[in-house]
């Protein structure tokens, strides 16, 4: 059974930082593309960012391009989001994905539909 299970969540204040992490587990992670998608109230659910399978190849949404930078341990089955510059727009609950039946190491994922499990989501909120 695939698990993954994000942490790093929090309160910070407009232009702080925060490390989003996803422990995944239940499935070949190194063979898996990985991404962070967020939701917001009453939008939805939009991609962040995500990884191939050795982490040579990344993509962004625009709203965070810049400002966010996905990297993966495949030696911990872990991905990471480092978010710097935070804007109160960047307040969502954000989730990990994984898509392992990805079948090209060079593919970054982008949308929702391709990814087969979704982790719980983690709160993020950006004070004014």
């Amino acid at each position: 059974q695939v698990q993954l299970v994000e942490s790093g969540g929090g309160l910070v204040q407009a232009g702080g930082s925060l490390r989003l992490s996803c422990l995944a587990s239940g499935l070949t992670f190194s063979r898996s593309a990985m991404g962070w998608f967020r939701q917001a109230p009453g939008k939805e659910r939009e991609f962040v960012g995500g990884i191939n399978w050795s982490g040579s190849r990344t993509n962004y949404g625009d709203p965070v391009k810049g400002r966010f930078t996905i990297s993966r341990d495949n030696g911990k089955n872990m991905v990471n989001l480092q978010m710097n510059s935070l804007k109160p727009e960047d307040t969502a609950v954000y989730y990990c994905a994984a898509d392992f039946r990805a079948t090209n190491p060079l593919w970054v994922v982008t949308t929702i539909s391709e990814y087969d499990s979704w982790g719980q989501g983690t709160q993020v909120t950006v004070s004014s």
